[in-house]
């Protein structure tokens, strides 16, 4: 399996390329503010033919180059149908202006070709299989992309990219519109804890790290792990 990660855009937000191998199709994960040229560069080195954008949520540092990267390769985006409004008003999902200077750099609204994700899909693209977890708690249309702990040929472990569900030694902020501390550890205990500890996880900001990795040092993990789950924790801040 071929993964190609960059960091992109004033946020710094992770936006993957995802495929089989170099030389076949792949998806994209969370093209996110200025990640339009890193989605090409990517496709050029590794010379991959790009079939959808995938959308881990709807606040614009995830989706702020999704209309330029769909337009460019004639693909559809998903994202699931909570936060599918942001990407046309991504002010209302932050309770706050984006700026002038900000927002002229951003391409707000949809692509031509939008679907819709549910709980327990399982999407078949790029010779891939993607297990669907909705995980609200971040924004109430947060998802997660899982892999199967046999893909690629058992040479890679199974592998959740959790979006701004989980962070390596955190989580995702719950201060924003649509945010809910309390859904946010529920998400945490059914999506993250039954999956094994060798699971990489690929997070919209920061580091990769492990399942058990976060089982074990994360403090949020733990607390939910332990069954105490009253979000005392000290208030996460990274990403948007």
């Amino acid at each position: 399996m071929l993964i190609a990660g960059f960091p992109a855009g004033a946020w710094g937000t992770n936006c993957y390329l995802v495929a089989p191998a170099a030389g076949e199709e792949c998806v994209i994960i969370d093209p996110g503010h200025q990640a339009a040229r890193g989605v090409e560069d990517a496709v050029r080195k590794y010379r991959l033919k790009p079939v959808a954008v995938l959308l881990t949520h709807g606040h614009i540092d995830h989706v702020a180059s999704v209309v330029p990267v769909c337009g460019a390769h004639d693909v559809p985006a998903w994202i699931h149908p909570a936060d599918r409004y942001m990407m046309s008003d991504p002010e209302k999902a932050l309770g706050r202006s984006l700026g002038m200077p900000l927002m002229g750099e951003l391409t707000v609204g949809e692509p031509s070709d939008v679907h819709e994700l549910t709980d327990g899909a399982a999407l078949a693209l790029a010779g891939l299989e993607l297990t669907v977890a909705h995980a609200p708690g971040h924004t109430k249309g947060s998802v997660t992309f899982g892999t199967p702990e046999s893909a690629g040929g058992g040479d890679v472990p199974p592998l959740l990219f959790s979006g701004d569900l989980l962070f390596a030694g955190s989580v995702g902020r719950t201060d924003l519109p649509g945010g809910d501390p309390a859904e946010l550890l529920e998400s945490l205990g059914r999506v993250c804890l039954p999956l094994d500890d060798s699971t990489v996880v690929l997070s919209g900001h920061g580091p990769q790290t492990t399942i058990g990795r976060e089982r074990a040092t994360n403090p949020y993990l733990r607390e939910v792990a332990t069954g105490y789950g009253s979000g005392q924790s000290a208030a996460p801040r990274r990403g948007m």
